[in-house]
């Protein structure tokens, strides 16, 4: 059985200032709770073919593996995939304009864990769904509060 959750908020500033920061792979660790660090595996800034090595942890378990970026068109969708690991993920964002200065920012991940059996897919897609609302409520807070808490 296969995992797949989508958040969306609405954050007041342009598309633009989203998709720049929330689509930097190196901003990651500021904003999602559980991504430990990332590092550069090709040159940035970020493009087709980026490739980008992530620690996290989840549901208390050590996740490492590598994302390459399949899709993008800036500010308006950013699409990055893993095949390696403990769970095989896609990780989509879009952001699209509402109003004259917000942005409404969808997350959506799906993948097939590994490992886990499938009666428990429902309790990891409800931890991940917990988890991504709290880290858009906290990319929220930061891109909202301006420049100088981004770089915290």
């Amino acid at each position: 059985m296969g995992v797949d959750v989508m958040v969306e908020t609405t954050i007041r500033c342009t598309p633009e200032v989203v998709a720049e920061y929330a689509g930097d792979p190196t901003n990651a660790p500021r904003w999602y709770a559980n991504i430990k660090s990332v590092e550069w595996r090709t040159p940035p800034p970020v493009g087709v073919g980026s490739r980008m090595d992530f620690v996290a942890t989840f549901l208390g378990r050590r996740l490492a593996y590598t994302y390459e970026v399949v899709e993008r068109e800036p500010a308006r969708r950013l699409v990055m995939r893993t095949a390696d690991g403990p769970f095989p993920m896609e990780t989509a964002y879009t952001w699209e304009p509402v109003g004259d200065a917000s942005t409404r920012m969808t997350l959506r991940n799906r993948g097939k864990p590994t490992g886990f059996s499938r009666l428990t897919a429902p309790m990891v897609e409800r931890a991940m769904r917990r988890a991504t609302t709290k880290d858009l409520a906290r990319l929220k807070a930061l891109l909202e509060a301006g420049p100088g808490e981004r770089r915290e």
